[in-house]
């Protein structure tokens, strides 16, 4: 038995009892890098309502919510406006009805999800599962900073650890 097999099972076990600590969160990486807020947004969907009053428009229906490599689909999209002056500014997109947002290889979806602008962070809640490459993590809720790319995935977190193929 070579060096290496003995060791295996130790770093297995190393990893499993690192994953027991860490279970209630884990930590991500979304998109690589930063995300260009400047860029411009296109919305498609099924219906448009607006109420000036409050402030808030609805998107329904297949919505697609794309800026630069950035896209997000869900059934309904709610964005909230600001009351600053005479230009109203966004304050918050809220998406629900099973939310998809992707970007470049990476992708994660959940049940609902918040982007609050002047935070930049994107909060998504419900059966939360992100994709990257042949890696997937899942858990009850995550938070991307979507001006550095890195996030959090929370609440009882589960993915697979695939060790590397050693040629013989």
């Amino acid at each position: 038995m070579t060096m290496r097999q003995m060791l295996r099972p130790a770093i297995v076990a190393l990893c499993l009892a690192m994953a027991g600590q860490s279970a209630a969160q884990i930590a991500v990486g979304f998109g690589g890098v930063a995300h260009d807020a400047t860029q411009a947004v296109e919305v498609v969907a099924d219906s448009l309502s607006i109420d000036q009053t409050s402030g808030r428009a609805l998107f329904e229906g297949n919505v697609v919510i794309l800026q630069g490599d950035l896209r997000i689909a869900a059934g309904r999209v709610e964005v909230i406006y600001s009351d600053a002056g005479a230009t109203r500014g966004v304050d918050a997109v809220i998406a629900s009805g099973g939310v998809l947002v992707t970007r470049g290889e990476d992708a994660a979806q959940s049940d609902e999800a918040r982007y609050d602008i002047a935070t930049a962070l994107l909060n998504m809640a419900g059966d939360v599962l992100v994709t990257q490459g042949a890696i997937t993590i899942a858990g009850d809720s995550m938070v991307i900073d979507m001006a550095t790319g890195n996030g959090t995935v929370g609440g009882r977190v589960r993915t697979v650890l695939t060790p590397e193929r050693q040629q013989p």
